[in-house]
């Protein structure tokens, strides 16, 4: 579509539900927040995970989103052959600066209906994480919104672990 001039070559698109959805812009709070997620993430998963940034994730035949983080199950190919699928997903975080809304109502009961294990959301807005456990038919069923210093443990990855306070600052 971007060679037919339906969109610009370089328009950032996600597939959601057979819907084509025009990503908005980053940021700066955005960029540095999954910067410093990325750095953390990669330090502690090792050779444990994968860590892919801004890259899709096949959920099913009518959605390709492009979480900004997502940890992956280690493969040999790293993901060359394939993108990653529900199944390879052990955590998918979402950067939220001006898409809270999408997010938590559109991309979280997606990734909960495909059996994603745990999402965290990130409020730039608001300096607060929203971890989103316990998937279900139609979204998670546990939401538990994090401030300050208060911690947060990622489920499926032993020694991973955040406060809203490293990510934000003050």
């Amino acid at each position: 579509m971007g060679e037919a001039g339906v969109f610009s070559p370089d328009a950032r698109l996600e597939l959601i539900e057979g819907e084509i959805i025009e990503m908005a812009p980053i940021g700066s709070g955005h960029a540095g927040a999954v910067n410093i997620l990325t750095r953390l993430f990669v330090q502690v998963v090792a050779d444990r995970a994968i860590v892919a940034v801004q890259n899709p994730v096949v959920l099913g035949l009518r959605s390709v989103p492009q979480p900004d983080l997502a940890v992956l199950r280690v493969r040999d190919d790293h993901y060359a052959r394939a993108h990653p699928s529900a199944a390879d997903v052990l955590l998918i975080v979402e950067v939220a600066d001006t898409t809270l809304a999408f997010d938590t109502a559109t991309k979280t009961p997606l990734y909960a209906r495909h059996g994603i294990p745990e999402v965290w959301v990130l409020d730039v807005q608001n300096r607060a994480v929203l971890a989103c456990r316990d998937a279900g038919a139609r979204d998670y069923r546990t939401r538990l919104r994090l401030v300050g210093d208060e911690r947060l443990s990622a489920l499926a990855i032993p020694g991973l672990a955040i406060t809203p306070r490293q990510i934000f600052g003050d």
